[in-house]
Protein backbone atom coordinates (compact mmCIF):
# COMPACT_ATOMS: atom_id res chain seq x y z
CA UNK A 1 0.00 0.00 0.00
CA UNK A 2 2.90 2.37 0.41
CA UNK A 3 5.31 1.48 -2.49
CA UNK A 4 5.12 -0.02 -5.75
CA UNK A 5 2.82 -0.19 -8.28
CA UNK A 6 -0.82 1.07 -7.51
CA UNK A 7 -3.26 -0.17 -9.90
CA UNK A 8 -1.95 -3.71 -9.36
CA UNK A 9 -1.79 -3.38 -5.59
CA UNK A 10 -5.37 -2.38 -5.94
CA UNK A 11 -6.38 -4.85 -7.71
CA UNK A 12 -4.80 -7.50 -5.48
CA UNK A 13 -6.86 -5.96 -2.63
CA UNK A 14 -9.93 -5.24 -4.39
CA UNK A 15 -10.61 -7.88 -6.62
CA UNK A 16 -10.92 -10.27 -3.82
CA UNK A 17 -12.76 -8.09 -1.80
CA UNK A 18 -15.66 -7.61 -4.76
CA UNK A 19 -15.53 -11.18 -4.84
CA UNK A 20 -16.75 -11.48 -1.29
CA UNK A 21 -18.97 -8.86 -2.21
CA UNK A 22 -20.36 -10.70 -5.32
CA UNK A 23 -21.03 -13.98 -3.46
CA UNK A 24 -22.40 -12.31 -0.50
CA UNK A 25 -25.21 -10.89 -2.67
CA UNK A 26 -24.90 -14.32 -5.09
CA UNK A 27 -26.32 -15.93 -1.63
CA UNK A 28 -28.51 -13.40 -0.72
CA UNK A 29 -29.91 -13.61 -4.85
CA UNK A 30 -30.13 -17.55 -3.89
CA UNK A 31 -32.60 -16.77 -0.83
CA UNK A 32 -34.64 -14.67 -3.75
CA UNK A 33 -34.39 -17.89 -5.75
CA UNK A 34 -35.35 -20.34 -3.04
CA UNK A 35 -38.54 -18.95 -2.57
CA UNK A 36 -40.00 -17.43 -5.19
CA UNK A 37 -39.60 -20.66 -7.06
CA UNK A 38 -40.08 -22.99 -4.28
CA UNK A 39 -42.21 -21.06 -2.20
CA UNK A 40 -44.64 -18.21 -3.62
CA UNK A 41 -44.46 -14.88 -5.16
CA UNK A 42 -45.94 -14.06 -2.02
CA UNK A 43 -42.80 -14.81 0.00
CA UNK A 44 -40.41 -13.49 -2.59
CA UNK A 45 -42.54 -10.02 -1.23
CA UNK A 46 -41.99 -10.93 2.23
CA UNK A 47 -38.15 -11.04 1.46
CA UNK A 48 -37.99 -8.27 -0.74
CA UNK A 49 -40.24 -5.64 1.13
CA UNK A 50 -37.70 -6.34 4.62
CA UNK A 51 -34.63 -5.22 1.98
CA UNK A 52 -34.44 -1.79 3.06
CA UNK A 53 -34.68 -2.39 6.42
CA UNK A 54 -31.99 -5.11 6.75
CA UNK A 55 -29.89 -2.93 4.56
CA UNK A 56 -30.53 -0.22 7.23
CA UNK A 57 -29.24 -2.78 9.68
CA UNK A 58 -26.08 -3.51 7.72
CA UNK A 59 -25.33 -0.15 6.60
CA UNK A 60 -25.08 1.38 9.75
CA UNK A 61 -22.73 -1.48 10.77
CA UNK A 62 -20.77 -1.44 7.90
CA UNK A 63 -20.97 2.57 8.62
CA UNK A 64 -19.19 2.20 12.29
CA UNK A 65 -16.57 -0.41 10.93
CA UNK A 66 -15.42 1.93 8.48
CA UNK A 67 -13.94 3.88 11.79
CA UNK A 68 -11.96 0.86 12.97
CA UNK A 69 -10.71 0.56 8.74
CA UNK A 70 -9.41 4.19 8.82
CA UNK A 71 -7.94 4.20 12.15
CA UNK A 72 -6.36 1.08 12.10
CA UNK A 73 -4.98 1.98 8.69
CA UNK A 74 -3.58 4.70 9.65
CA UNK A 75 -2.01 3.62 12.72
CA UNK A 76 -0.48 0.90 10.10
CA UNK A 77 0.56 3.74 8.04
CA UNK A 78 2.54 5.53 10.83
CA UNK A 79 4.05 2.25 11.98
CA UNK A 80 2.68 2.32 15.45
CA UNK A 81 2.44 -1.18 16.65
CA UNK A 82 0.85 -0.61 20.49
CA UNK A 83 -1.96 2.20 18.86
CA UNK A 84 -2.64 -0.94 15.97
CA UNK A 85 -3.23 -3.49 18.98
CA UNK A 86 -5.61 -1.12 21.35
CA UNK A 87 -7.60 0.05 18.31
CA UNK A 88 -8.18 -3.46 17.16
CA UNK A 89 -8.96 -4.78 20.68
CA UNK A 90 -11.20 -1.48 21.49
CA UNK A 91 -13.08 -2.36 17.94
CA UNK A 92 -13.65 -6.17 19.14
CA UNK A 93 -15.84 -4.82 22.32
CA UNK A 94 -17.94 -2.28 20.12
CA UNK A 95 -18.60 -4.62 17.82
CA UNK A 96 -20.32 -6.96 20.39
CA UNK A 97 -22.18 -4.91 22.80
CA UNK A 98 -23.66 -2.89 19.70
CA UNK A 99 -24.52 -5.96 18.02
CA UNK A 100 -26.28 -6.97 21.48
CA UNK A 101 -28.19 -4.42 22.08
CA UNK A 102 -29.74 -4.67 18.41
CA UNK A 103 -30.04 -8.05 18.84
CA UNK A 104 -32.46 -7.07 21.94
CA UNK A 105 -34.03 -4.09 20.83
CA UNK A 106 -34.40 -4.46 17.29
CA UNK A 107 -36.77 -7.05 16.91
CA UNK A 108 -39.23 -4.93 19.37
CA UNK A 109 -39.76 -2.60 16.75
CA UNK A 110 -40.58 -4.78 13.85
CA UNK A 111 -44.09 -4.29 13.98
CA UNK A 112 -43.76 -0.46 14.11
CA UNK A 113 -41.09 -0.66 11.01
CA UNK A 114 -43.31 -3.11 8.79
CA UNK A 115 -46.27 -0.42 9.86
CA UNK A 116 -44.82 2.43 8.65
CA UNK A 117 -43.54 0.87 5.13
CA UNK A 118 -47.19 0.07 5.02
CA UNK A 119 -46.42 -3.64 4.27
CA UNK A 120 -49.46 -5.40 1.74
CA UNK A 121 -51.30 -7.35 4.58
CA UNK A 122 -51.16 -10.78 2.38
CA UNK A 123 -47.09 -10.51 3.18
CA UNK A 124 -47.16 -9.21 6.48
CA UNK A 125 -46.68 -12.10 8.83
CA UNK A 126 -44.35 -13.50 6.49
CA UNK A 127 -41.98 -10.48 6.35
CA UNK A 128 -43.05 -9.70 9.97
CA UNK A 129 -40.63 -13.46 10.99
CA UNK A 130 -38.13 -12.65 8.72
CA UNK A 131 -37.36 -9.63 10.08
CA UNK A 132 -37.54 -10.22 13.23
CA UNK A 133 -35.27 -13.75 12.57
CA UNK A 134 -32.50 -11.37 11.12
CA UNK A 135 -32.62 -8.58 13.76
CA UNK A 136 -31.71 -11.64 16.16
CA UNK A 137 -28.54 -12.18 14.46
CA UNK A 138 -27.19 -8.83 14.96
CA UNK A 139 -24.81 -9.61 16.49
CA UNK A 140 -22.65 -11.98 14.16
CA UNK A 141 -23.34 -9.25 11.56
CA UNK A 142 -21.51 -6.47 13.56
CA UNK A 143 -18.85 -9.02 14.30
CA UNK A 144 -18.48 -10.34 11.03
CA UNK A 145 -18.25 -6.42 9.82
CA UNK A 146 -15.77 -5.54 12.10
CA UNK A 147 -12.90 -8.45 11.99
CA UNK A 148 -13.41 -8.23 8.08
CA UNK A 149 -12.70 -4.25 8.58
CA UNK A 150 -9.31 -5.36 11.03
CA UNK A 151 -7.78 -7.72 8.05
CA UNK A 152 -8.68 -5.18 5.40
CA UNK A 153 -7.20 -1.95 6.96
CA UNK A 154 -3.47 -4.56 6.53
CA UNK A 155 -4.71 -5.59 2.99
CA UNK A 156 -6.09 -9.00 3.41
CA UNK A 157 -8.76 -9.40 1.37
CA UNK A 158 -8.20 -12.93 0.66
CA UNK A 159 -9.17 -15.07 3.54
CA UNK A 160 -12.37 -13.19 4.52
CA UNK A 161 -13.09 -13.92 0.69
CA UNK A 162 -12.13 -17.75 1.67
CA UNK A 163 -14.42 -17.63 4.58
CA UNK A 164 -17.69 -16.20 2.97
CA UNK A 165 -17.19 -19.34 0.51
CA UNK A 166 -17.51 -21.59 2.74
CA UNK A 167 -20.25 -19.83 4.88
CA UNK A 168 -22.00 -19.10 1.75
CA UNK A 169 -22.42 -22.29 0.49
CA UNK A 170 -23.61 -23.20 4.01
CA UNK A 171 -26.30 -20.79 3.69
CA UNK A 172 -27.76 -21.76 -0.02
CA UNK A 173 -27.71 -25.63 1.22
CA UNK A 174 -29.83 -24.71 4.41
CA UNK A 175 -32.04 -22.49 2.00
CA UNK A 176 -32.66 -25.69 -0.11
CA UNK A 177 -33.28 -27.49 3.54
CA UNK A 178 -35.40 -25.55 5.48
CA UNK A 179 -37.52 -24.48 2.27
CA UNK A 180 -37.71 -27.24 0.23
CA UNK A 181 -37.42 -29.97 2.24
CA UNK A 182 -38.69 -28.52 5.61
CA UNK A 183 -42.00 -26.75 3.81
CA UNK A 184 -40.74 -23.00 5.27
CA UNK A 185 -40.95 -19.74 3.49
CA UNK A 186 -39.27 -16.39 4.40
CA UNK A 187 -38.70 -17.97 7.98
CA UNK A 188 -36.39 -20.39 6.36
CA UNK A 189 -34.25 -17.93 4.46
CA UNK A 190 -33.60 -15.90 7.53
CA UNK A 191 -32.84 -18.61 9.54
CA UNK A 192 -30.37 -19.93 7.02
CA UNK A 193 -28.72 -16.22 6.75
CA UNK A 194 -28.45 -16.25 10.56
CA UNK A 195 -26.23 -19.51 10.59
CA UNK A 196 -24.34 -18.27 7.93
CA UNK A 197 -23.46 -14.96 9.15
CA UNK A 198 -22.32 -16.56 12.58
CA UNK A 199 -19.94 -19.36 10.69
CA UNK A 200 -18.00 -16.43 9.06
CA UNK A 201 -17.56 -14.30 12.25
CA UNK A 202 -16.98 -16.90 13.95
CA UNK A 203 -14.08 -18.03 11.91
CA UNK A 204 -12.77 -14.29 10.73
CA UNK A 205 -12.57 -14.00 14.65
CA UNK A 206 -10.71 -17.08 15.59
CA UNK A 207 -8.58 -16.06 12.74
CA UNK A 208 -7.42 -12.88 14.78
CA UNK A 209 -6.80 -14.82 17.09
CA UNK A 210 -4.38 -16.73 15.68
CA UNK A 211 -2.26 -14.04 14.07
CA UNK A 212 1.03 -12.98 14.49
CA UNK A 213 1.51 -9.42 14.30
CA UNK A 214 -0.12 -5.94 15.72
CA UNK A 215 -3.83 -7.31 14.59
CA UNK A 216 -3.46 -10.18 16.56
CA UNK A 217 -6.54 -10.47 19.09
CA UNK A 218 -6.35 -11.95 22.82
CA UNK A 219 -9.07 -11.62 25.10
CA UNK A 220 -6.60 -10.36 28.04
CA UNK A 221 -6.29 -7.19 25.92
CA UNK A 222 -9.68 -6.99 25.14
CA UNK A 223 -10.07 -3.32 26.69
CA UNK A 224 -12.20 0.04 25.85
CA UNK A 225 -9.42 2.60 25.15
CA UNK A 226 -11.64 6.24 24.93
CA UNK A 227 -9.40 8.30 22.84
CA UNK A 228 -9.04 5.50 20.16
CA UNK A 229 -12.71 4.84 20.46
CA UNK A 230 -13.49 8.53 20.10
CA UNK A 231 -11.71 8.66 16.98
CA UNK A 232 -12.98 5.40 15.79
CA UNK A 233 -16.29 6.72 16.41
CA UNK A 234 -15.71 10.21 15.08
CA UNK A 235 -15.34 8.21 11.64
CA UNK A 236 -17.73 5.60 11.84
CA UNK A 237 -20.73 7.29 13.18
CA UNK A 238 -20.85 9.61 10.27
CA UNK A 239 -20.19 7.00 7.93
CA UNK A 240 -22.83 5.48 9.66
CA UNK A 241 -25.45 8.07 9.54
CA UNK A 242 -24.73 8.15 6.28
CA UNK A 243 -25.71 4.51 5.36
CA UNK A 244 -28.84 5.22 7.48
CA UNK A 245 -30.23 7.62 5.67
CA UNK A 246 -29.66 6.13 2.33
CA UNK A 247 -31.37 3.01 4.01
CA UNK A 248 -34.08 5.54 4.76
CA UNK A 249 -34.68 7.43 1.95
CA UNK A 250 -34.59 3.27 0.36
CA UNK A 251 -37.43 2.41 2.92
CA UNK A 252 -39.29 5.79 1.42
CA UNK A 253 -38.95 4.65 -2.18
CA UNK A 254 -40.07 1.24 -0.81
CA UNK A 255 -43.31 2.30 0.18
CA UNK A 256 -43.88 4.35 -2.91
CA UNK A 257 -43.50 0.75 -4.73
CA UNK A 258 -45.97 -1.24 -2.19
CA UNK A 259 -48.44 1.58 -2.98
CA UNK A 260 -48.07 -0.13 -6.76
CA UNK A 261 -48.93 -4.08 -5.41
CA UNK A 262 -47.23 -6.91 -4.32
CA UNK A 263 -46.42 -7.50 -8.04
CA UNK A 264 -44.35 -4.63 -8.36
CA UNK A 265 -42.50 -5.36 -5.24
CA UNK A 266 -41.44 -9.09 -6.46
CA UNK A 267 -40.61 -7.37 -9.57
CA UNK A 268 -38.35 -4.62 -8.08
CA UNK A 269 -37.27 -7.00 -5.19
CA UNK A 270 -35.24 -9.52 -8.28
CA UNK A 271 -33.95 -6.32 -10.54
CA UNK A 272 -32.48 -5.13 -7.14
CA UNK A 273 -29.81 -8.21 -6.97
CA UNK A 274 -28.37 -7.06 -10.35
CA UNK A 275 -28.04 -4.14 -9.16
CA UNK A 276 -26.76 -4.52 -5.90
CA UNK A 277 -24.03 -6.73 -7.80
CA UNK A 278 -22.61 -3.51 -9.41
CA UNK A 279 -22.85 -1.73 -6.48
CA UNK A 280 -20.48 -4.44 -4.55
CA UNK A 281 -17.91 -4.59 -7.00
CA UNK A 282 -17.92 -0.52 -6.63
CA UNK A 283 -17.88 -0.85 -3.00
CA UNK A 284 -14.68 -2.92 -3.53
CA UNK A 285 -12.75 -0.31 -4.84
CA UNK A 286 -14.39 2.41 -2.73
CA UNK A 287 -12.97 0.76 0.33
CA UNK A 288 -9.57 0.05 -1.23
CA UNK A 289 -9.39 3.80 -2.40
CA UNK A 290 -10.07 4.40 1.73
CA UNK A 291 -7.60 1.81 3.13
CA UNK A 292 -4.80 2.39 0.97
CA UNK A 293 -5.33 6.69 0.93
CA UNK A 294 -5.81 5.88 5.26
CA UNK A 295 -1.96 4.62 4.78
CA UNK A 296 -0.72 6.69 2.81
CA UNK A 297 -1.79 9.53 4.93
CA UNK A 298 -1.05 8.14 7.62
CA UNK A 299 2.58 8.23 6.28
CA UNK A 300 1.80 11.57 4.75
CA UNK A 301 2.28 10.76 1.05
CA UNK A 302 -0.36 12.63 -0.42
CA UNK A 303 0.83 13.25 -3.45
CA UNK A 304 0.26 8.99 -3.55
CA UNK A 305 -3.06 9.31 -2.43
CA UNK A 306 -4.11 11.32 -5.03
CA UNK A 307 -2.73 8.81 -7.40
CA UNK A 308 -4.48 5.84 -5.84
CA UNK A 309 -8.11 7.86 -6.31
CA UNK A 310 -7.11 8.36 -9.92
CA UNK A 311 -6.83 4.49 -10.79
CA UNK A 312 -9.61 3.61 -8.38
CA UNK A 313 -11.54 5.57 -10.22
CA UNK A 314 -10.48 4.03 -13.69
CA UNK A 315 -10.39 0.43 -12.54
CA UNK A 316 -13.68 0.90 -11.29
CA UNK A 317 -15.18 2.81 -14.90
CA UNK A 318 -13.87 0.30 -17.13
CA UNK A 319 -14.71 -3.34 -14.47
CA UNK A 320 -18.43 -1.93 -13.66
CA UNK A 321 -18.72 -0.50 -17.11
CA UNK A 322 -18.39 -3.62 -18.44
CA UNK A 323 -20.76 -5.79 -16.13
CA UNK A 324 -23.74 -3.18 -15.84
CA UNK A 325 -23.87 -3.38 -19.49
CA UNK A 326 -24.02 -7.36 -19.86
CA UNK A 327 -26.34 -7.19 -16.95
CA UNK A 328 -28.68 -4.90 -19.29
CA UNK A 329 -27.98 -6.76 -22.56
CA UNK A 330 -29.34 -9.94 -21.01
CA UNK A 331 -31.43 -8.33 -18.41
CA UNK A 332 -34.74 -11.01 -19.20
CA UNK A 333 -32.16 -13.79 -18.53
CA UNK A 334 -31.09 -12.22 -14.98
CA UNK A 335 -34.39 -11.80 -14.28
CA UNK A 336 -35.72 -14.98 -14.94
CA UNK A 337 -33.30 -16.51 -12.20
CA UNK A 338 -35.53 -15.25 -9.64
CA UNK A 339 -39.34 -15.36 -11.07
CA UNK A 340 -40.95 -17.68 -13.68
CA UNK A 341 -43.82 -14.70 -13.44
CA UNK A 342 -43.42 -12.82 -16.48
CA UNK A 343 -45.17 -9.82 -15.07
CA UNK A 344 -42.84 -9.99 -12.37
CA UNK A 345 -39.86 -10.69 -14.92
CA UNK A 346 -41.23 -6.85 -16.56
CA UNK A 347 -40.91 -5.67 -13.57
CA UNK A 348 -37.61 -6.55 -13.06
CA UNK A 349 -36.47 -5.60 -16.23
CA UNK A 350 -37.42 -1.91 -15.83
CA UNK A 351 -35.69 -1.73 -12.95
CA UNK A 352 -32.46 -2.74 -14.38
CA UNK A 353 -32.90 -0.08 -17.43
CA UNK A 354 -33.96 2.95 -15.22
CA UNK A 355 -31.09 2.12 -12.60
CA UNK A 356 -28.63 -0.59 -13.26
CA UNK A 357 -27.47 1.31 -16.15
CA UNK A 358 -26.39 4.21 -13.86
CA UNK A 359 -24.42 1.98 -11.60
CA UNK A 360 -20.96 3.57 -13.09
CA UNK A 361 -21.84 6.78 -11.43
CA UNK A 362 -22.68 5.75 -7.59
CA UNK A 363 -19.76 3.18 -7.83
CA UNK A 364 -17.24 7.03 -8.59
CA UNK A 365 -19.67 7.92 -4.86
CA UNK A 366 -17.83 5.07 -3.57
CA UNK A 367 -14.54 6.07 -4.69
CA UNK A 368 -14.50 9.64 -3.84
CA UNK A 369 -16.30 9.08 -0.57
CA UNK A 370 -13.82 6.35 0.37
CA UNK A 371 -10.57 8.96 -0.29
CA UNK A 372 -12.44 11.55 1.57
CA UNK A 373 -12.29 9.26 4.95
CA UNK A 374 -8.94 7.98 4.38
CA UNK A 375 -7.44 11.42 4.68
CA UNK A 376 -10.06 11.87 8.02
CA UNK A 377 -12.89 13.54 6.34
CA UNK A 378 -15.40 11.15 7.37
CA UNK A 379 -18.51 13.85 8.07
CA UNK A 380 -17.74 15.79 4.59
CA UNK A 381 -18.94 12.94 2.63
CA UNK A 382 -22.01 11.97 4.64
CA UNK A 383 -23.30 15.32 4.32
CA UNK A 384 -22.80 15.56 0.71
CA UNK A 385 -24.81 12.10 0.08
CA UNK A 386 -27.34 13.37 2.83
CA UNK A 387 -28.47 16.27 0.81
CA UNK A 388 -27.15 15.28 -2.55
CA UNK A 389 -29.32 11.79 -2.50
CA UNK A 390 -31.44 11.05 0.70
CA UNK A 391 -33.04 15.08 0.81
CA UNK A 392 -33.33 14.58 -2.96
CA UNK A 393 -34.84 11.15 -3.21
CA UNK A 394 -37.20 11.95 -0.40
CA UNK A 395 -38.49 15.20 -1.88
CA UNK A 396 -39.10 13.40 -5.64
CA UNK A 397 -41.09 10.43 -3.87
CA UNK A 398 -43.56 13.16 -2.34
CA UNK A 399 -43.23 16.00 -5.44
CA UNK A 400 -42.72 14.10 -8.94
CA UNK A 401 -44.05 10.67 -7.77
CA UNK A 402 -46.77 11.95 -6.11
CA UNK A 403 -47.90 14.05 -9.67
CA UNK A 404 -46.62 11.33 -11.99
CA UNK A 405 -47.35 7.81 -9.65
CA UNK A 406 -45.61 5.70 -11.58
CA UNK A 407 -43.27 3.01 -11.25
CA UNK A 408 -40.67 4.54 -13.84
CA UNK A 409 -40.62 7.93 -12.31
CA UNK A 410 -39.66 6.59 -9.18
CA UNK A 411 -36.48 4.68 -10.77
CA UNK A 412 -35.49 8.02 -12.10
CA UNK A 413 -34.58 9.67 -8.38
CA UNK A 414 -31.27 7.01 -8.38
CA UNK A 415 -29.98 8.58 -11.19
CA UNK A 416 -31.20 11.98 -10.56
CA UNK A 417 -29.72 11.51 -6.80
CA UNK A 418 -26.51 9.99 -7.83
CA UNK A 419 -25.66 12.85 -10.07
CA UNK A 420 -26.29 15.64 -7.97
CA UNK A 421 -24.11 13.72 -5.29
CA UNK A 422 -21.54 12.80 -7.52
CA UNK A 423 -20.78 16.47 -8.66
CA UNK A 424 -20.38 17.43 -5.02
CA UNK A 425 -18.22 14.75 -3.66
CA UNK A 426 -15.47 15.29 -6.84
CA UNK A 427 -15.47 19.23 -5.66
CA UNK A 428 -15.22 18.52 -1.92
CA UNK A 429 -12.64 16.07 -2.37
CA UNK A 430 -9.98 18.55 -4.48
CA UNK A 431 -10.62 20.96 -2.12
CA UNK A 432 -9.73 18.39 0.64
CA UNK A 433 -6.20 17.49 -1.80
CA UNK A 434 -5.50 20.76 -2.22
CA UNK A 435 -5.57 21.75 1.39
CA UNK A 436 -3.25 18.83 2.44
CA UNK A 437 -0.79 18.86 -0.85
CA UNK A 438 0.07 22.43 0.25
CA UNK A 439 0.81 21.98 3.17
CA UNK A 440 3.63 19.16 2.47
CA UNK A 441 5.04 21.18 -0.95
CA UNK A 442 7.97 18.54 -0.38
CA UNK A 443 5.89 15.37 -0.18
CA UNK A 444 7.53 12.17 -2.36
CA UNK A 445 6.23 11.43 -5.80
CA UNK A 446 4.40 8.33 -5.94
CA UNK A 447 4.99 5.50 -8.43
CA UNK A 448 1.74 4.73 -11.08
Amino acid sequence: MLQGNIWKGLLRFALPLAATNLLQQLFNAADMAVVGHFASSEALSAVGVNAPLTNLVVNIFVGLSVGTNVVVANLLGKKDAQGVSRAVHTSIVVALISGILVGVLGPLLVDMMLGWMQTPENIFEMAHTYLTIYLLGAPFIMLLNFTSAILRSKGDTRRPFIVLVIAGVINVVLNIVFVVGCGMDADGVALATVIANAISSITLLVILFRETDEVRVELKKLCFDWPLFVRIFALGVPAGIQGLMFSLSNVIIQVGLNELGSQVVAGSTAGLNMEIMCYMISAAFGQGAMTFVSQNHGAENYPRCRSIVRWAALLLIIIVGVVSVLIVVFASFFSGLFSADPEVIGFSNIRIYYVTSFEIICGLIEVYSGALRGHGKSMTPAVICIAGICVLRIAWVYTAFAVWHTYECLLIAYALSWIVALAGMVVAYLLCVRKLESKVPSAPNSSC
